[in-house]
């Protein structure tokens, strides 16, 4: 069976990822632009100062996205064009390129979808905290309400933030994202629950400020859990629970950053596992966080079998030798895409859009001047039809987004992981469609078929 008839099939991309001209128009530093520039930090010592030039080329870009047939698109705005220190004085000339970016998009028949937040925070207010200062949530709201007040007459569908477990951990706890702190679980869990209140508090201000009735999100990653033998039902019980759970002292679990976001409580699992490092925290603090939303966003690329041991308790079931992977070493697990949606709709009980699904590839311009990707196509093929059944089997999926429209800055890995449908030639800028393109432009035109 197809997708139902208003089915949105989209394709995503973020700020610092593409967009390069970071010094010009007013906009102020981010913390990706000084960690990129420390040594060790990424690969090759890639920055994202010039990425794809998206900034001056979006005009192109967005003409790729109309012929790809997209009814959607999901961008993220940079913090630090919009405010340059944070906080204080708007800078008009950074929102008025988001306002050209929409009008170009909404002119090519195609809804703009904006998350406030991918994980460039300026630098300026990283110098005073960043995420660990009580004061972040505001900051943050104020960003909002001025972003919200300029677009929200063309904008519809908003997220304040992308992926908190990849900011909030990678970047606070691991090193390897910006800020590149390695702080006690204490402070990374204060970060998280100030990020939490102010995706709360985001909310309110889109609600207050929108010049339309709003559709609001969140774009956590999916962590999942999915049943090692789907008819046995103790292994899909195991999974429900796998994709839940907070087993272990790091950021890789989906309950402690949804639960509260949907539910109002924090998980009683992550309070046990977390211990005397959970912040302090209020009823008014989990009302906030818990401001209702529209729909649940997920970004979901990969899965882990799980399965009831011999002891009766759940356990993670090994990969066979020689079991297929991405060049990201993420493993294709192509049930992620049916048991995530599944198992976050019974949950959570709201409408779901995957608002990330992808692969890197080791992508390269071929003899007759084309891109071949095959390992693509069958990855979407797979990921896409498990989707599909999860609808067939009433879960309310309402969209789907590729990641990537084209190659970008692959944070860490700078330029060496290759997402997109559309190739960037990053010396001189070209754009190639990639056979998966093609291949996505049917599955759109067919929907879904």
């Amino acid at each position: 069976m197809a997708f139902r008839k208003d089915f949105l099939w989209g394709a995503a991309a973020s700020s610092y990822q593409i967009e390069g001209a970071v010094n010009e128009d007013g906009r102020g530093v981010s913390v990706w632009d000084t960690f990129s520039k420390k040594k060790g930090t990424t690969y090759e010592g890639a920055t994202g100062e010039v990425a794809c030039d998206h900034y001056h080329r979006y005009q192109e870009d967005v003409a790729l996205m109309k012929a790809l047939g997209l009814h959607a698109y999901r961008f993220s705005i940079a913090w630090p064009r919009i405010l340059p220190d944070g906080a204080g004085a708007v800078n008009e000339r950074g929102l008025d390129f988001y306002s050209r970016l929409v009008d170009e998009l909404l002119a090519a028949g195609i809804q703009p979808f904006a998350t406030l937040f991918h994980w460039d925070m300026p630098q300026a207010l990283e110098d005073q905290g960043g995420w660990r200062h009580p004061e972040s949530p505001n900051w943050f709201a104020a960003y909002t309400a001025a972003v919200v007040k300029k677009l929200s007459d063309r904008v519809k569908f908003w997220m304040p933030h992308n992926e908190p477990q990849c900011f909030i951990g990678m970047g606070h706890a691991d090193a390897a994202h910006a800020p590149g702190l390695k702080l006690p679980w204490k402070d990374v869990l204060l970060a998280g629950h100030h990020a939490l209140i102010a995706h709360g508090k985001s909310v309110q201000a889109i609600r207050a400020h929108a010049k339309q009735p709003a559709q609001v999100g969140y774009a956590p990653v999916g962590v999942v859990a999915y049943p090692s033998d789907p008819k046995n039902p103790h292994d899909v019980a195991a999974a429900q629970w796998g994709t839940f759970a907070v087993r272990e002292k790091n950021q890789w679990n989906s309950g402690w950053w949804m639960d509260p976001v949907f539910l109002g409580t924090y998980p009683d699992d992550g309070l046990h596992v977390y211990g005397a490092d959970v912040p302090k925290f209020t009823d008014a603090d989990m009302k906030t966080i818990a401001e209702p939303l529209d729909w649940f966003g997920v970004n979901i690329y990969q899965g882990r079998p799980v399965r009831i041991g011999a002891a009766g308790t759940p356990e993670i079931a090994p990969f066979p030798p020689g079991y297929p992977h991405t060049t990201m070493r993420w493993p294709v697990t192509p049930e992620a895409l049916y048991w995530g949606p599944r198992f976050y709709a019974e949950r959570y009980k709201l409408p779901v859009y995957v608002t990330e699904n992808g692969m890197a590839n080791c992508d390269w311009l071929s003899a007759d001047g084309k891109v071949h990707d095959p390992q693509r196509i069958q990855f979407l093929n797979g990921y896409i039809a498990a989707l599909q059944r999860a609808a067939a089997d009433g879960v309310d999926v309402r969209g789907y987004f590729q990641w990537s429209i084209m190659d970008n800055y692959e944070w860490a890995e700078g330029y060496r992981e290759r997402f997109g449908l559309v190739f960037v030639d990053y010396e001189t800028q070209r754009r190639i469609p990639k056979d998966s393109y093609y291949w996505y432009q049917n599955v759109i035109k067919r929907n879904g078929i």
